[in-house]
């Protein structure tokens, strides 16, 4: 359902790989006039989109949920969600719409590329909690201090253990931040190669049933990951007939997650069980976890959330300091709200 990658340990799915070099070039463009110019009525004919659609959930939710037809041509549907790949993509320009968490923007930015949200769902609940080695004497986020902990910078997990960290009153200094991509927690726990991980909740069962009689735990916590969000390279919104485009893929999106967060037994049998070999149980235990999507018509928590993010990185040396509300096109800011029914808007 989202663009946070929590089935890649469970699914086995490709490993996210490195950030790129950056190249600042990237973020040179004159993004003033793109931000300001009104979009297109109507998707010119012969336009055309590259979207990510991790594990093809888009593209099966959109038929299940029999959406209208796209007014425009989609090139490729790319199996890609962690956000260090999609910066990659994005750069490489074999992409031109994803869906992620909060953190991918500002790393993008921080490495000199441009692009922009132009889509924002909010989300309530905690997608994820902290799971511990074998063995482990960690009981709580106080016990932290002096511990290593697997820390993925251009991810979701990422952020959540560092606010997890700020709200305990730890210092970047009192623990050992070890740097690994989402998909190397779980051999990273196995190993004790770090003592604590960030896993989604998702995971969390299939850990324990392995681990728990050894020693593992899971910690729970409240910090969620706010943001699950659209966004484009600047080079494709400053194509009117691309930002066209995307404006017109906004409405499906969030009526496609709304279509799934409202039949969870269809979804359950038609991705989890048929096409990502679950059981019917391990299905609904991940739907019962589900977030109500949101889709503010006003970005301004969402940009103060992000703001927040970005000075938590610069304040561990992470990224320089900025303000994100370069990271958002306001053309876009209510087209999600307005395709949704009011119950799914905040």
């Amino acid at each position: 359902m989202h663009r946070r990658t929590f089935l890649t340990s469970v699914l086995g799915a490709s490993a996210a790989v490195g950030l790129s070099g950056c190249a600042k070039g990237d973020a040179s463009a004159d993004t003033k006039g793109a931000a300001t110019r009104p979009l297109a009525d109507k998707v010119p004919a012969g336009t055309s989109l590259k979207i990510a659609s991790y594990l093809g959930q888009q593209q099966l939710q959109f038929r299940l949920a029999k959406l209208p037809t796209l007014p425009f041509a989609v090139s490729n549907w790319l199996n890609i969600g962690a956000g260090p790949d999609v910066i990659n993509a994005f750069r490489a320009k074999s992409l031109d719409l994803a869906n992620n968490a909060g953190i991918p923007p500002i790393q993008a930015h921080y490495q000199g590329y441009a692009a922009k949200i132009v889509a924002i769902d909010l989300t309530r609940k905690p997608n994820y909690l902290f799971a511990t080695k074998p063995g482990s004497d960690v009981h709580t986020v106080d016990d932290f201090k002096g511990k290593r902990l697997a820390f993925s910078q251009g991810q979701a997990q990422g952020v959540v253990l560092l606010r997890a960290l700020k709200k305990a009153g730890l210092a970047y200094d009192e623990v050992k931040l070890v740097p690994l991509t989402s998909n190397q927690f779980f051999t990273a726990l196995q190993s004790g190669q770090v003592d604590v991980a960030p896993l989604a909740i998702s995971q969390a069962p299939a850990y324990l049933k392995q681990y728990a009689a050894k020693g593992a735990r899971t910690i729970s916590t409240d910090v969620v990951d706010l943001l699950n969000l659209l966004w484009a390279p600047q080079s494709v919104l400053d194509d009117p007939a691309k930002a066209a485009a995307v404006a017109a893929y906004i409405p499906q999106w969030a009526q496609g997650q709304v279509w799934t967060y409202e039949h969870p037994d269809v979804w359950n049998e038609e991705f989890y069980v048929k096409t990502q070999n679950l059981t019917l149980q391990q299905a609904q235990s991940i739907t019962k976890l589900a977030n109500k999507p949101l889709f503010p018509p006003s970005w301004e928590e969402a940009i103060k959330w992000e703001q927040e993010t970005a000075d938590l990185l610069a304040e561990g040396g992470f990224v320089k300091k900025f303000d994100v509300s370069s990271l958002f096109d306001h053309r876009f800011e209510a087209i999600a709200a307005r395709a949704v029914p009011e119950e799914y808007r905040k």
